[in-house]
């Protein structure tokens, strides 16, 4: 089937799937309705492109006609213009109707869960988690995009973790590509010698589950209450508000005490206990799968050295592309469109080789 096939059976599909969304009883119908409506969301873009592309081909050939058959000149030179200038649209449209034909990771449109911990480097590490969870929340928020804090265990100088909930349009698809071992070269405010020290953070992405796709039985889950901890003072609380919930199957274990509500802190642990088993199922599911997967970035390997920030060079080098920027100050206040945008494009052309050949 050659690619104009494709889209014109997508193009079908697409009117199928309008069609049905014009029937009143569909909304009475919530799963049927947000299968079809995500269905065709997925696919619009594509056809909006397609419909372009054959207009524009429809007023390539229309040129081309008056080229033949006009005889007035002035005629002739405007339908010149017009095909040089058809002619020089049609490629790169051509190039976005392949990208877009490209299949699509399912998760790329789900919210996800953000995970950053402090690793080597002491107070260094735990100050860098800091930093990186405002990167990220002053780029997704121009965006549109919301980052809103779920759990945080703060250190003397930062954070040793920051848990953060991310909701709003194709969340994961934007954020996949940050799941990794991220390096901070810099001289710390403690340092006499004035030497570079270098620390690091890892930072998971993962795509939280709809009920539908993956329902946490509790009866597989272990609730424990107890007093959360804290500075001292006000702060600590005097009733067990604090919970422990734990996976019994897997052994996976997630502990709140940021609210002084015990059922709001046991809402959180679950809902990142439940993120982090599917996380887990998909982490074992993309093993079964790494050939295909080989060469694509944003694959979720945490261990994966992936990126390094060096405040002396003003530098930003990510290390599965090969991308160097020197315009770390803007990066780091939140400017992250450029080192995205780059991570994409990467795994576009990989893909479209994979297609390829």
């Amino acid at each position: 089937m050659s690619m104009f096939d494709k889209l014109d059976s997508v193009v079908k599909r697409f009117d199928e799937l309008t069609e049905k969304m014009a029937d009143p009883t569909l909304y009475d119908r919530q799963a049927e309705f947000k299968s079809v409506s995500t269905e065709r969301g997925n696919i619009e873009d594509l056809v909006n492109c397609y419909k372009k592309y054959k207009k524009i081909k429809s007023d390539l050939d229309g040129a081309k006609d008056i080229l033949k058959t006009e005889d007035d000149e002035e005629m002739r030179e405007m339908a010149k213009e017009e095909i040089s200038e058809y002619e020089g649209e049609l490629p790169a449209l051509e190039d976005e109707l392949k990208i877009l034909l490209l299949p699509k990771d399912p998760l790329d449109d789900k919210n996800c869960m953000l995970e950053l911990r402090a690793g080597a480097g002491g107070d260094e590490a735990s100050i860098f988690v800091g930093e990186v969870f405002r990167m990220y929340k002053n780029y997704l928020s121009s965006l549109g995009i919301k980052a809103e804090l779920v759990s945080a265990s703060e250190s003397d100088e930062g954070y040793k973790e920051i848990i953060a909930s991310v909701t709003g349009e194709k969340v994961y698809s934007i954020m996949k590509y940050e799941s990794g071992v991220h390096r901070v070269q810099r001289v710390p405010k403690t340092e006499s010698q004035g030497r570079v020290h270098t620390s690091t953070i890892t930072v998971a992405v993962m795509p939280e589950a709809d009920d539908v796709e993956f329902n946490l039985d509790m009866n597989d889950v272990r609730i424990d209450v107890y007093r959360s901890g804290g500075a001292g003072g006000q702060s600590v609380n005097t009733t067990d508000s604090a919970v422990r919930v734990t996976h019994i199957p897997t052994g996976t274990v997630v502990a709140n005490q940021d609210q002084k509500s015990q059922l709001k802190n046991k809402e959180k642990a679950l809902r990142i206990l439940k993120t982090r088993i599917y996380d887990k199922m998909l982490q074992e599911h993309n093993k079964e799968i790494s050939d295909e997967r080989r060469g694509l970035v944003g694959t979720g390997d945490r261990s994966e050295r992936i990126r390094t920030y060096n405040f002396p060079q003003g530098r930003l080098t990510d290390h599965r592309i090969g991308l160097t920027l020197y315009s770390l100050e803007k990066i780091i206040e939140g400017d992250l469109a450029s080192v995205t945008d780059a991570l994409i494009a990467h795994n576009q052309a990989t893909l479209l080789k994979g297609h390829e050949d």
